[in-house]
């Protein structure tokens, strides 16, 4: 079993921050399945059913958030479609180079994330609690995170 983690994103710097996310995330919790707008899209689909499907499956939703793309149209709508499958879904803020105090609006209403450690360590955490059957005890989530953390 997999766990679906979608990957939100816009502007570039937003971009760089979920590629990397996208890349990084299954090296240390083997069974998440990332999606990362555009690269998982294939040609020819119509791009806006692909993204509403797979925020309807998704498990997770990690929204990257930066300075440039706080009030941007799809992070909210990204982010709001997530939450309508609360209980369903996690909703999971990640700040890059700004603090919860510059959040405004709806994406106050979600437990961020700091692109620290620490915080990103927690935010892991909570992903594999998501794993079911899959997910990695503690000790081994420790060793692995710590392994990938340096790279």
């Amino acid at each position: 079993m997999s766990t679906k983690v979608f990957i939100s994103w816009s502007g570039d710097l937003s971009r760089q921050l979920a590629e990397a996310v996208r890349s990084w995330l299954p090296g240390v919790l083997q069974y998440v399945k990332p999606y990362f707008t555009p690269d998982d899209i294939e040609k020819g689909t119509k791009w806006s059913t692909e993204i509403i499907k797979e925020l309807e499956e998704s498990e997770v939703g990690i929204i990257c958030l930066t300075r440039d793309n706080l009030n941007k149209p799809w992070i909210l709508f990204e982010a709001g479609a997530l939450s309508k499958n609360f209980g369903k879904s996690k909703v999971c803020t990640l700040l890059f180079g700004i603090d919860s105090s510059d959040l405004t609006g709806p994406l106050t209403g979600f437990q961020d994330t700091k692109f620290n450690k620490t915080d990103f360590k927690k935010l892991i955490e909570s992903i594999n609690k998501e794993g079911g059957d899959a997910k990695l005890d503690s000790k081994i989530l420790d060793e692995v995170f710590e392994m990938w953390w340096e790279n």
